[in-house]
């Protein structure tokens, strides 16, 4: 019924956007990933523009799961959204199609917040550039993460998940959930595949995941076939509370999703822990880009410098469990937790400053960590070939037992989640209010 209703309301907004006489102007339509925002912060934008503006802005808010159906959406033009927030590869797909308008940062009484982005992320986002085309002229990045091993310690030890051989391993034959991404797909097994040439340094993790040569791709086909009898099922979002529940061991996942799941897992006495594995892995970038078919770019804009502000960024971190690529003091002194027993070399993100620090791990890697990762390019128009081994490896994976015991979880857990999401966010408010009260004093 909520669905129908929250269905209803956007057709509402989107005609009554046409059909009221309503100037364009005053519309900033926004498509984004489910559970990405934090709240109020669209209600708190309206009050920023009209600061900076002087003008009243509505916001028409809509959500997507999955980065190809949104692309098809833009390249058709069949939809004037004004900002977008794709991931890394269709973000240099879409500048590939010059489907991408150049982001303004001169605004009327506000500083340019996107300065506050990590140098380390400008370099990565700066590799997606096109001839005459730099990629930070068009897109931000909003957040970021690593693909890892979410992994339950009642059952395994950190050693046991330090490489992704555990994937492949017979023991946890059933136990085993795979994100259901061709990407890191890909990417897991052709580095697995490589792992002595990675120990020895003949080849790199950047170039082993965008290799897309038919040597590659054969590589890749035959592990994963391998790996396929062990996998309990391809996962869009249920891996999470598969692993609260203890139905699943090891959940090849985002790191995102990962702290989710251990601060929801805590909760009901079950431990969890994440780890990127030895050979390396997969750095994402989500970004706000401004597609050409905008009709309210001006106020794209705003919204995207809006989003760098650091407390709006922290705002949003709590609410997704994500990290932001704002790099300010502000985010530094917020994410420091002096409680944590180990020390992270976070130069690369915050700064010379920022080498030996008490951060989460999980959610800032260690410089270690990130200079065995690399980011996965956009695979071009080898896309299809890709897609089809993926189609072939994937196939019905998912049994039936499996599926019921999804189904039973679900069910049972839905109104279980809502009230665990309410309490943890009125937790972390009031977290976060009483060190905002401690730094006073």
């Amino acid at each position: 019924m909520k669905k129908i209703l929250f269905f209803i309301c956007i057709v509402v907004g989107l005609c009554s956007c046409y059909n009221t006489g309503e100037p364009r102007e005053n519309v900033l339509k926004i498509y984004n990933w489910a559970d990405y925002i934090g709240d109020d912060v669209l209600e708190d934008f309206k009050s920023y523009y009209k600061e900076q503006t002087g003008e009243d802005i509505r916001i028409v808010y809509q959500t997507f799961d999955i980065n190809e159906i949104m692309l098809t959406k833009i390249e058709k033009g069949h939809e004037d959204f004004d900002v977008v927030c794709p991931s890394e590869y269709i973000i240099e797909r879409m500048l590939k199609k010059k489907l991408l308008l150049p982001i303004d940062t001169t605004f009327a009484h506000s500083p340019n917040y996107m300065n506050d982005i990590s140098p380390f992320i400008r370099q990565q986002i700066a590799k997606l550039s096109q001839p005459g085309e730099p990629a930070n002229r068009y897109a931000v990045c909003y957040m970021w993460g690593t693909a890892g091993l979410l992994y339950n310690t009642a059952f395994l030890s950190e050693e046991d998940v330090e490489s992704w051989d555990c994937l492949w391993s017979s023991k946890y034959a059933g136990k085993i959930l795979m994100k259901d991404s061709y990407r890191d797909a890909y990417g897991t097994a052709i580095l697995y595949a490589h792992a002595k040439e990675l120990e020895e340094g003949s080849k790199s993790v950047e170039e082993l995941m965008n290799d897309y040569s038919p040597e590659a791709m054969q590589t890749v086909e035959k592990y994963l076939k391998a790996l396929k009898p062990n996998v309990a099922g391809w996962e869009a979002d249920f891996g999470k509370e598969m692993m609260t529940k203890n139905k699943a061991w090891i959940n090849m996942t985002w790191s995102g999703d990962a702290m989710w799941a251990i601060e929801e897992a805590g909760e009901v006495g079950v431990e969890l822990d994440y780890v990127v594995p030895k050979e390396g892995s997969n750095i994402w970038y989500d970004g706000w880009v401004i597609p050409k078919y905008a009709r309210n770019p001006k106020a794209a804009s705003y919204f995207i410098n809006f989003m760098c502000r650091p407390d709006i960024a922290i705002r949003n971190m709590e609410t997704c469990g994500y990290v932001s690529a704002i790099a300010s003091p502000e985010i530094l002194d917020e994410k420091i937790d002096t409680t944590l027993a180990y020390y992270s070399d976070l130069s690369y993100f915050f700064g010379p400053e920022a080498d030996s620090i008490q951060i989460n791990n999980i959610q800032y890697p260690d410089r270690a960590v990130i200079e065995r990762c690399a980011m996965i390019r956009d695979f071009g128009d080898k896309t299809k070939d890709v897609l089809d081994i993926w189609s072939r490896i994937k196939g019905d994976n998912l049994g039936v037992g499996i599926t019921i015991i999804i189904f039973v979880i679900v069910a049972g857990m839905s109104g279980w989640t809502i009230h665990k999401r309410v309490q943890r966010y009125k937790r972390t408010k009031k977290q976060h209010r009483r060190r905002r009260r401690n730094k006073i004093k």
